[in-house]
């Protein structure tokens, strides 16, 4: 039950939140922002390690960043880019989040830019569901869980990294 709490704290959180002020009468309202997060799946933790990567599919209907994602299954979160320099594959936190363009589809897959769960408090095997909490720099808040595959899903990109 502990190991639920920070996403009961996040959906209390939400769920608390004052509505925004009304539009002044003859103004059209400004469209709610809105992200939909899809396809998201996590790899199992390896033998011995206590790091494991997440993937998803981010598509967001205004200008919008991903500014962090927590887990009751792992003590902290990053995303993470990934870059080759000079043959060698490279992985860091991203400064700011990932940017979501409005109305393009922005992933993060395996091989490629991904959310790294550092610190998991329990093995992921296959067949787990990680809760994934995911904020968005306008304020939206997706909750959702994630399953644990050892491959990527049926059609989606194949592995090409040491874990990412």
């Amino acid at each position: 039950m502990r190991r639920f709490a920070p996403l009961a704290l996040f959906v209390a959180v939400a769920a608390c939140s004052p509505e925004p002020d009304a539009p002044e009468p003859g103004t059209p309202a400004a469209a709610e922002p809105e992200v939909a997060v899809t396809g998201a799946w996590c790899r199992p933790t390896p033998e011995g390690r206590a790091m494991t990567a997440c993937y998803a599919s981010f598509n967001a209907t205004t200008d919008d960043r991903l500014v962090s994602v927590i887990s009751p299954r792992a003590a902290r979160s990053e995303i993470h880019e990934v870059s080759t320099e000079g043959g060698v594959m490279r992985m860091s936190e991203m400064e700011g989040g990932l940017a979501l363009p409005a109305g393009q589809a922005i992933a993060l897959a395996a091989g490629g830019d991904h959310i790294m769960l550092i610190d998991v408090t329990v093995p992921l095997a296959q067949g787990d569901m990680v809760p994934l909490a995911f904020t968005f720099e306008s304020g939206v808040q997706v909750a959702l869980e994630a399953p644990v595959r050892a491959a990527p899903p049926e059609g989606g990109p194949a592995h090409a990294g040491h874990g990412a």
